[in-house]
């Protein structure tokens, strides 16, 4: 009986994980069957165009300025919400009164249960008048640097965007860096103690090189939901075509936001290529996890003692 039903769950198991590559096969399959024949009707570059009139006579679009959008709001989304999630989950783990810990916890992780679409209608009402004053003060005083240079107007900018996306992402890589810092072994921390370290000299050898790999994880799922964002970002961005290191004006688009704002007006041609978009969507998010997986098992220690 045992040996059956030990052959049963494996075979259950097996099922369930080749059920995941055939979906992501046929998603694959799906996206380049509907993309292929708006590229071929594309008399642009796809890879260098920066315009977007997939709906024209002569069709004419590009991925390059929604791909360069997409990165340039998630990196500088993780910029910011990293150092700040690490320094959470520090506390939580290491530093708060359990009681103290265990609620804030459970507050920061209430905050990805909040749809994506109020994050969006909080940041387009509320939070673009303090981001837009900010936008206004750093082009007061540091426009001879390009990233805040311009003659306005401001607000509705990547920079907004980007401080929306670090506030949906916090929860995620507080949450895991949380749980890979509380698996980091006793005997490791009680061990620096006994040599004299500080709490903070504890924590920076003996803890996070112990969970470097897990919180390069948790980044990098991080990134995975920022690249993806939809709705929030097509509610606080500019929705612009162009590609521009600037981050304080009027401006910007991504992948994910040019198809929630464009697909209701596509027609046949504008359908694909809005397909075709999200194809390298596709693609990008599916290397950053791989990614992800490469980094972690390259760790066989850290794998080894969370199993």
């Amino acid at each position: 009986r045992a040996f059956g039903a030990e052959r049963a769950f494996r075979g259950l198991t097996l099922a369930a994980g080749t059920a995941v590559l055939v979906i992501i096969a046929a998603i694959a399959v799906f996206l380049v069957a509907k993309a292929v024949p708006a590229l071929r009707a594309d008399t642009a570059n796809f890879w260098t165009y920066e315009g977007w009139s997939p709906n024209e006579a002569q069709p004419k679009f590009g991925i390059g300025t929604l791909a360069f959008g997409t990165v340039l709001s998630a990196a500088l989304g993780l910029l910011i919400a990293v150092p700040v999630a690490l320094g959470i989950a520090l506390y939580l783990s290491h530093y708060a009164p359990r009681r103290v810990g265990t609620t804030l916890g459970f507050l920061i992780d209430l905050l990805a249960a909040v749809p994506s679409v109020v994050f969006g209608l909080w940041g387009r009402e509320i939070f673009i008048n303090p981001v837009r004053d900010f936008s206004v003060w750093l082009n007061k005083y540091f426009h001879w640097i390009p990233l805040f240079g311009g003659e306005g107007p401001f607000g509705k900018s990547i920079l907004l965007g980007a401080l929306v996306l670090a506030i949906m992402v916090l929860p995620i890589v507080t949450s895991l860096s949380r749980e890979v810092f509380l698996q980091t072994p006793i005997a490791n921390e009680e061990a620096a103690l006994a040599l004299g370290a500080t709490r903070w000299e504890m924590i920076r050898t003996a803890v996070l090189p112990y969970g470097r790999p897990g919180i390069i994880a948790a980044v990098m799922l991080g990134l995975g939901r920022a690249l993806g964002e939809t709705i929030a970002l097509a509610m606080t961005l500019g929705i612009t075509f162009g590609i521009s290191f600037n981050l304080i004006q009027n401006g910007g688009n991504t992948i994910a936001a040019n198809i929630a704002n464009a697909f209701g007006e596509a027609n046949e041609t504008g359908r694909g290529a809005l397909i075709a978009s999200g194809l390298v969507l596709f693609a990008i998010t599916l290397i950053v996890n791989i990614t992800a997986r490469v980094i972690i098992y390259r760790r066989r220690e850290f794998t080894e003692s969370a199993a």
